[in-house]
């Protein structure tokens, strides 16, 4: 049965309330594929555009994002983050690469506002990089990790 279904099969957050409050983590990963005339922008692992510098502006986005993510997706519990970082590196020609890590003492998991963080970031690359090509293309958003809760996952090597 999925958790967010009731004994009727009606939609439901699912009730936390008799959990004990635990270090949560998560981490997440979006990829990216910059076409030519985005790629040729970098310099020095950064973009810089009118709007400002892309990379640096696509970590505040991806952060704010993750602390909101309680108010984009219906049943998600609103958590007060106690941490949550971005890294954000051109990797392979062409590709880009945004993890974010999500960190909180609570009774739920982070790994939806680790994904919210690393979508949101890739969005706002997108955004700031359009006016030089509408080709760019985000791929691969994955959990790699979590931890804290009934099951953890590690995709990732230590």
């Amino acid at each position: 049965m999925l958790s967010h279904l009731d004994k009727n099969q009606q939609p439901r957050m699912v009730d936390v309330s008799g959990k004990t409050p635990t270090l949560r983590t998560a981490v997440a990963r979006a990829e990216m594929v910059l076409p030519d005339p985005v790629w040729k922008a970098l310099h020095d692992g950064e973009i810089r555009s009118a709007k400002g510098p892309v990379f640096q502006t696509a970590i505040i986005a991806g952060v704010s994002a993750a602390k909101k993510t309680s108010d984009l997706i219906p049943f998600c519990h609103p958590i007060g983050l106690d941490d949550c970082s971005i890294r954000i590196e051109a990797s392979a020609p062409h590709r880009v690469v945004i993890e974010a890590e999500t960190r909180v003492v609570h009774k739920t998991g982070v790994e939806m506002e680790a994904l919210t963080a690393v979508t949101v970031a890739a969005l706002t690359i997108y955004d700031m990089c359009k006016a030089l090509s509408h080709d760019i293309r985000i791929e691969r958003v994955e959990l790699l990790a979590k931890s804290g809760g009934r099951h953890d996952i590690e995709k990732r090597s230590a």
